[in-house]
C-alpha cells in the first residue's frame, strides 16, 4: 500500500506521487516561475511549463505562498519567487564563489571591449546569469539580465556550456529542450546539435541573439580540474561592432581571462 491511499469518494486507489516525485514536480515548478520572474507566471503557463495538470499547480503554489517560497501579485494573479528565497540565496551565496572568482576577469573584459560581459552558471537543463558588467560603448547591447534563465545551448555561453558536456548528455538535454527552441530562434533540435559541433571545432560559442535583432555574442566555457564546464564567460555587441578581426580579438581575450580563472581555481 506505500505510495497509495483510497478516495473517500470512490472507494479506489488513487495513487500520490512518491516523496522523490514530489520533489522532482516542486523543482520543475520552481524552474518555471524563475524562468518568468520578470514580468510574471500565469497558472496555465506552469502547468505548461512544468507538465503538471492545473489544479495540482494551484494546490501547490498554495503550499508554496504559505512558506513565503511563492508570491501571487492581488492584481495580475501572476506569480513570482517570494522572500524566502531571496533569504536562501543570500545563505547560499557564501557557498558558491565562483561569481567572486570571475569579478575582476569581467571587469577587464567589458573595459576593455567596450561592451557587455556576462557571467552563465548551469542549473538542470538551463543556463543563468549571474553578474553582468556593462562597457563604456554609448549603444549596449544587453541580451541578458542577472537572473534571466535561458535553455543550454541558446545563446553564446549557454552554447559553450552544453558544448562542453558528453554526446549522451548533450542530446538528452536538447531533447529534453525541443519544444521551447523554435522561441528562441533554433528550428530544431538537429540544428542545435549542429552548433554544438561548430562550437567545438572552433573552440568557441558564436551565436546570434534571434530574439534580440541586431545582437552578436561570443562565449567561452570555464572548466573545472575534470575539465567539466561549471561557467561560462560571453560578450555581446552590436552586430555592425561585431567584424572578423574584433570577434580574434575578443576570443583571444576571453581565452586569456579564463585561463586566469581556471588557475585560481585548482
Amino acid at each position: 500500500m506505500s505510495g497509495e491511499s483510497v478516495s473517500h469518494t470512490s472507494g479506489r486507489p488513487e495513487k500520490r506521487p512518491s516523496g522523490a516525485q514530489s520533489i522532482e514536480r516542486m523543482a520543475a515548478l520552481m524552474r518555471a516561475i524563475c524562468a518568468s520572474n520578470d514580468s510574471g507566471a500565469r497558472l496555465v503557463d506552469l502547468s505548461r511549463q512544468s507538465g503538471l495538470q492545473q489544479p495540482t499547480v494551484r494546490r501547490m503554489l498554495k503550499s508554496l505562498i504559505g512558506e513565503r517560497m511563492v508570491m501571487q501579485d492581488e492584481t495580475t494573479r501572476r506569480y513570482f519567487l517570494g522572500q524566502a528565497i531571496y533569504e536562501f540565496g543570500l545563505t547560499a551565496s557564501r557557498r558558491f564563489r565562483l561569481r567572486d572568482f570571475c569579478q575582476a576577469s569581467l571587469d577587464r573584459i567589458a573595459a576593455r571591449t567596450g561592451d557587455t560581459a556576462f557571467l552563465m552558471v548551469r542549473s538542470g537543463p538551463d543556463a543563468v546569469c549571474v553578474d553582468r558588467r556593462e562597457g563604456a560603448f554609448p549603444i549596449k547591447a544587453f541580451a541578458l539580465n542577472v537572473g534571466d534563465r535561458r535553455p543550454l545551448g541558446i545563446g553564446a555561453g549557454a552554447l559553450a556550456l552544453l558544448s562542453g558536456l558528453p554526446d549522451a548528455e548533450v542530446q538528452a538535454l536538447a531533447r529534453a529542450n525541443a519544444q521551447i527552441l523554435a522561441s528562441y530562434g533554433v528550428a530544431s533540435v538537429e540544428a542545435l546539435l549542429g552548433l554544438v559541433r561548430r562550437t567545438r571545432e572552433l573552440g568557441y560559442a558564436l551565436h546570434d541573439a534571434r530574439t534580440e535583432p541586431g545582437i552578436k555574442m561570443v562565449g567561452m566555457a570555464i572548466c573545472n580540474a575534470r575539465a567539466e564546464p561549471m561557467a561560462a564567460i560571453s560578450v555581446s555587441a552590436i552586430a555592425s561592432r561585431f567584424t572578423a578581426a574584433r570577434r580574434r580579438e575578443l576570443v583571444s581575450l576571453l581565452r586569456d581571462e579564463i585561463r586566469t580563472i581556471q588557475a585560481r581555481l585548482l
